[in-house]
């Protein structure tokens, strides 16, 4: 299946570093996203674009995965003849990734906001 099936993504870029940010629509399928969207599926899936690093950042309060792929965007800005300087279209692109969207047996339906990170404890 296509990675959009399960999740939406946004970009951003500083400089020639594009970040690229990717959203489970389903709790669920947040797991889906840490097995089948490594770092390593993000360069070589970018390989014609990305010539330095790809970094994974996990956003596990929000279900969400983070990219920040270096030496992507041809220079940046003011350097670029790319039609697409800012990058904004990576993130559809990357929701062209083939994924196996099977959920297995450790995905439970936990609402994001229930999620242990965002919990608070307080010491009085």
């Amino acid at each position: 299946m296509k990675l959009r099936a399960i999740a939406h993504s946004r970009s951003g870029d500083k400089g020639d570093i594009s970040n690229l940010s990717l959203i489970a629509y389903d709790p669920a399928d947040y797991p889906v996203l840490l097995r089948e969207v490594t770092a390593q599926r993000v360069k070589t899936h970018f390989s014609a674009f990305v010539a330095g690093e790809v970094v994974r950042y996990e956003i596990a309060s929000l279900g969400a995965l983070n990219f920040v792929m270096r030496q992507a965007l041809g220079g940046g800005v003011t350097r670029s003849l790319a039609l697409d300087t800012h990058g904004k279209s990576l993130s559809s692109a990357l929701l062209d990734l083939e994924i196996d969207g099977s959920r297995g047996p450790s995905a439970a339906a936990e609402p994001f906001e229930d999620h242990p990170s965002q919990k608070q404890t307080r010491e009085d």
